[in-house]
Formats: C-alpha cells, sequence, structure tokens
C-alpha cells in the first residue's frame, strides 16, 4: 500500500517539516493565500475536519482565528509535533487530535475512535459526527489513487449548507512543463502520468497522483455545489524553487500579484501547482 510509504516518508520529515516551511518564502506565500481563501468560508466557532493536518499549521492557524478544529494525520510522529503546540499554545479547548487515513476518515470519526486531549471534548465530537467544513491542505490527497472512495465519505460528515475544501496538484503545472526546456523532462512531465509519478521524501518512495478540478468536481456529484475554484502558483514558481524569490525579488512579487489578480480566471484555475477548490452541500 503507498499509505505505508507515505507514513514512513513524512514520519521522518515531521521533526523539520515546520523549519523547512519557514525558510521557504513561495511556500509561505501559498499558504497564507490558502488561509485568506478559507476565512471567506470559516467563521468563529464553527466546526473543522482537517484532513492530512501534518504538523497542524492550519489547524493552529484556525483555532487561533475562533474555530474549532478535528486535526488527523496518518503519521503519528506529525500529529505529536501538534500536540506540542497544542499544548504550547493552549489550544487543548479549540483542537482535537485523531491518527487515521482520509480512506477511512468516516468510519474512524463517526465511531468516536478519537484520541482527544479530553475525554469530555470527545465525546461531544464523537456524538455530533458533523462538520462545518471538511479542509485537506497541499495535495495531501494527491497521495491517494482512488480520489473518488475519499471523498464519497464527506456527505455523512457534514451539517447541511456544510462546505468542503480541498488543496490540490493538478496535472497541468506550467513551471513545470517549461522545465523541459532545460531538458528536465522526467519533471517537466511526471504529471500526465496516469499510473502515479515516483515521489521522494526523506529517501521514502511513494506514488503521487495528480487530478483535474474536472474529475474532482464531478466526483462530488449532484449533492454538491462548487463555490470558488482557484489556481495557487500559476504564475508563480512551485516552493522546490525556493531560490527563486532572492534571486529575483521583484519578479517574484509581480508574479504573485499575477496570480492573485488571475487565479480563479479559466485557465488560470486549472493549470498551476495546486488549485483550491470549495463545494458546498446543497
Amino acid at each position: 500500500m503507498n499509505f505505508q510509504s507515505v507514513d514512513e516518508a513524512f514520519s521522518k520529515q515531521s521533526s523539520v517539516f515546520d523549519s523547512l516551511e519557514e525558510k521557504n518564502e513561495i511556500l509561505q506565500w501559498m499558504r497564507a493565500e490558502v488561509h485568506t481563501h478559507c476565512l471567506h468560508h470559516f467563521k468563529p466557532g464553527d466546526q473543522v475536519l482537517e484532513l492530512n493536518c501534518g504538523t497542524g499549521i492550519d489547524a493552529i492557524f484556525f483555532a487561533e482565528h475562533g474555530m474549532h478544529v478535528h486535526a488527523t494525520d496518518l503519521s503519528e510522529a506529525m500529529l505529536d509535533e501538534l500536540r506540542n503546540k497544542i499544548a504550547k499554545k493552549k489550544l487543548s479547548d479549540k483542537i482535537s487530535v485523531q491518527q487515521c487515513s482520509f480512506t477511512d476518515i468516516s468510519v474512524a470519526v463517526v465511531a468516536g475512535k478519537e484520541t482527544m486531549l479530553h475525554a469530555e471534548r470527545s465525546r461531544r465530537v464523537a456524538g455530533q459526527k458533523k462538520f462545518n467544513h471538511i479542509f485537506s491542505d497541499f495535495g495531501g490527497l494527491n497521495c491517494v489513487q482512488d480520489i473518488e472512495q475519499v471523498i464519497s465519505q464527506f456527505k455523512n460528515l457534514l451539517q447541511p449548507d456544510g462546505t468542503v475544501t480541498l488543496v490540490i496538484m493538478p496535472p497541468v503545472c506550467p513551471w513545470e512543463i517549461l522545465l523541459a526546456i532545460k531538458g528536465n523532462f522526467k519533471t517537466a512531465f511526471r504529471r500526465f502520468k496516469k499510473n502515479g509519478a515516483d515521489s521522494n521524501v526523506e529517501g521514502i518512495h511513494f506514488k503521487t497522483y495528480y487530478f483535474s478540478p474536472s474529475r474532482i468536481i464531478n466526483a462530488f456529484g449532484n449533492d454538491y455545489r462548487k463555490l470558488s475554484l482557484k489556481g495557487l502558483g500559476c504564475f508563480t514558481p512551485p516552493p522546490y524553487l525556493e531560490k527563486f524569490p532572492k534571486q529575483f525579488p521583484r519578479l517574484f512579487k509581480f508574479l504573485t500579484r499575477l496570480d492573485k489578480n488571475l487565479a480563479a480566471r479559466f485557465p488560470f484555475n486549472r493549470c498551476a501547482d495546486h488549485f483550491i477548490l470549495t463545494m458546498q452541500l446543497k
């Protein structure tokens, strides 16, 4: 299974995950764009179910803005980093934690198998079983081949008019295709592989699958309506080109402005490093 390798890879990266982002201006810009998008839909007091939460950078942000977050991840090491943050920031009343795969998220949450920080809150979440929002950031769902199976679980976890916001990597990324000019064909065309592309994190190899916005929207079916679709990093280079902002600071700022102004327009909302999609349950 791909998940065993994914768990091992990101568990090994858990101790340095935050420091890698702190050094990466592109990644910081992208996360800020995601947060700004989410705040258009999330409001204080809302219940958020987060998939592949990692070390909890997003969970902490939402909690500090008044939301209650149930943070889930496959990697126990990642969740340990989040637990340390919760304790330091005294956010145990805002964030609960559960180790599970998003392929089993409906069963795990409904069954009340959460690893909560407070038993009373555990009973409350397990009994409620419904959330205002489901959220997944930075291509976590690109680790699963059957994306439809994951999405099919969301309806039973959402309150009426609840939303799902997914940040996913599509097959077409202009910056990666341009790498073909330098002869880097492996990276330039890796997203077009139907059986997934090989990824390497901390020396651990696993498959990454790329999904078009149309496929994701169709997976939701007629029970949902599309609220928003925007690109993330169409003009701005991908995070692995982390030296770009320092080498070309003015160009970097110009490209981020282009992204801000054009991200929601076709075709830029479909051709980017990631896209941000928000769907609402009817």
